[in-house]
């Protein structure tokens, strides 16, 4: 491994626009106040890049942006921040509108989604992930492209299932190429029997978490983990499990243990969920 562990992800980023209601609309005409509004970058991607550079990883993000406004907002904060974007060309930059509650509540309007990525941009994505010490391969048309194409060499592959149910077939190619995965509890009644049959399809390690009651994780040899949220004062919830996964694959390239990475991982997702970014860097 280099002296600075390179980290490619592929997978989303956007520009969002967050509006804070009193509360989520209802389902008829009407008028409504909001708040506050702001406007960030976005998707799961960006957000685990965000993280990686503030821990000090070389980290190069692989995310169809479009040649437009959007797009040049979100490549200049990414790098502003120090993220290498390898942007992927896209007729148009993907873009959100979120209604947002104090509560938690949230409804995420796709104002506009990216191109399908060309065949050449697959390419020089896949040949990014073989050269790098371990690639994040998120969720995402471009994802599963670079799957499909295969190439990737001995690059470890870290996978990110979000609400995954444990049958979903659009996350089968993600879960049978991994060497490591990560998911949340939103789905399930018993998230050590979710992540058993996860590594029941080859992953060496499962990691689940569970909001407030902090995360698990299990081992290929039935070894249990356990770590308790980090006490935070609540902003915004969105991208914690980003910034999570982001501190346990810091940690890990740093040589610490299992049970040391899902401490430092709790702790990196409180710097996400006190702020109203992905990352306070965002805000600076």
């Amino acid at each position: 491994m280099s002296v600075r562990p390179i980290v490619v992800i592929c997978g989303p980023a956007s520009w969002n626009h967050l509006i804070l209601l009193d509360h989520l609309p209802e389902p008829v005409p009407h008028m409504q106040f909001a708040r506050r509004s702001w406007h960030t970058v976005g998707g799961t991607s960006a957000g685990k890049a965000l993280h990686l550079a503030d821990l000090g990883i070389d980290v190069r993000l692989c995310a169809p942006v479009g040649a437009d406004e959007a797009g040049g907002r979100v490549r200049d904060a990414l790098t502003l921040a120090g993220v290498t974007v390898e942007a992927i060309a896209s007729e148009r930059t993907e873009r959100h509108v979120n209604l947002m509650t104090d509560g938690g509540g949230r409804v995420s309007l796709y104002v506009s989604v990216p191109s399908t990525p060309a065949e050449d941009d697959v390419d020089a994505a896949v040949a990014s992930v073989g050269a790098a010490d371990l690639a994040v391969i998120d969720l995402s048309e471009l994802g599963l492209s670079v799957l499909e194409r295969g190439g990737h060499g001995q690059t470890p592959l870290w996978m990110d299932l979000h609400d995954y149910d444990g049958s979903s077939a659009f996350h089968e190619p993600f879960l049978g190429a991994a060497d490591a995965v990560f998911m949340n509890d939103d789905r399930t009644d018993d998230p050590w029997e979710l992540m058993r049959s996860c590594l029941a399809r080859g992953p060496r390690l499962a990691v689940c978490t569970r909001g407030a009651q902090g995360a698990i994780a299990l081992e290929a040899d039935g070894t249990r983990h356990d770590v308790a949220a980090s006490p935070a004062d609540v902003v915004d919830t969105n991208g914690a499990g980003d910034a999570f996964m982001a501190g346990f694959l810091g940690a890990t390239l740093r040589g610490a243990s299992i049970a040391d990475s899902l401490e430092a991982a709790s702790a990196q997702a409180r710097v996400a969920i006190e702020s109203e970014h992905l990352h306070p860097v965002l805000g600076r």
